[in-house]
């Protein structure tokens, strides 16, 4: 269960969030259950480890590259936050260092910028969507 406190024209609320499937969420809003059906499915993640690394560096080690599909290229969210703004859509050519989403992580607005040339196969967030580190924000093709 996830708990939120909002506050709205200075009144502040306790949001519990029992239950998502789907498009519908269970929650509680100031002990009061409620059923809220949402516009689309809520994406449930799992619920995320923090990785420690404490192997040391090798001399001389040799360097791993990855080779993405010709066909698309995920770029992914590198920390939780909102989206504040979607810069493309799909068709658009971009190159890379352009700008495609602007995204609000601990009170800091992170420009998200293509890391490879392409056109835009599918945009996976909007504004205002609230997505969790390594979501997929854009998908480019080659």
């Amino acid at each position: 269960m996830k708990n939120y406190k909002f506050k709205i024209n200075g009144s502040t609320y306790s949001v519990d969030i029992n239950n998502v499937e789907g498009q519908i969420i269970e929650l509680e809003l100031n002990g009061t259950p409620y059923k809220v059906e949402v516009d689309r499915e809520v994406k449930q993640t799992p619920k995320q480890r923090p990785v420690i690394n404490t192997s040391k560096p090798v001399a001389n080690a040799p360097k791993v590259t990855v080779s993405q599909s010709s066909s698309a290229h995920a770029v992914k969210a590198p920390l939780p936050g909102t989206i504040l703004d979607v810069f493309v859509n799909a068709g658009d050519t971009v190159k890379e260092g352009q700008k495609l989403v602007l995204l609000e992580a601990m009170k800091m607005e992170n420009e998200i910028k293509a890391d490879c040339d392409g056109v835009v196969k599918e945009v996976k967030v909007r504004k205002g969507d609230v997505i969790m580190e390594a979501d997929v924000l854009v998908t480019i093709g080659g």
